[in-house]
């Protein structure tokens, strides 16, 4: 895999090729989920990509009515919502990310705790068309 700098859109490329790509500190082996080109814990900017392994546990989540142009775009609304995750990651981050496979009819039955694994989801059309990054119950 090449490497590609700590933006936000060489993180949207490595979601497109399918990879869950975080960012680990050389110096002090901390990892982030997120791009980042300065280390959250030591200030370090010895880093490199790091793929993840997509599994998780839900830590919280809201069911959202009114979403963002993206996602209204892909169909979600008032009479569609869905539902926003916050995943911590076996490898210790923790990332943002639509929560799919639950019923956000009923979010009293959805629970955290829950193992989550990733899903790579194409939205939208011709050069409009993006891969977000979504999680799932696992089977």
């Amino acid at each position: 895999m090449a490497e590609r700098d700590f933006t936000r859109a060489s993180f949207e490329e490595y979601l497109a090729d399918g990879h869950l790509m975080g960012v680990r500190c050389r110096s002090c082996k901390e990892i982030s989920a997120v791009p980042r080109s300065l280390c959250p814990a030591c200030r370090g900017t010895d880093l490199e990509w790091v793929q993840l392994s997509g599994r998780g546990t839900l830590e919280g989540f809201t069911v959202v009515h009114v979403p963002p142009t993206p996602l209204a775009a892909a169909g979600y609304g008032r009479n569609n919502p869905y539902a926003a995750a916050v995943v911590r990651l076996d490898e210790g981050p923790w990332i943002t990310a639509q929560l799919r496979g639950v019923d956000v009819g009923h979010p009293e039955t959805v629970r955290v705790g829950t193992a989550l694994c990733a899903e790579f989801v194409r939205q939208g059309e011709g050069d409009r068309a993006q891969t977000v990054l979504a999680f799932r119950p696992e089977a």
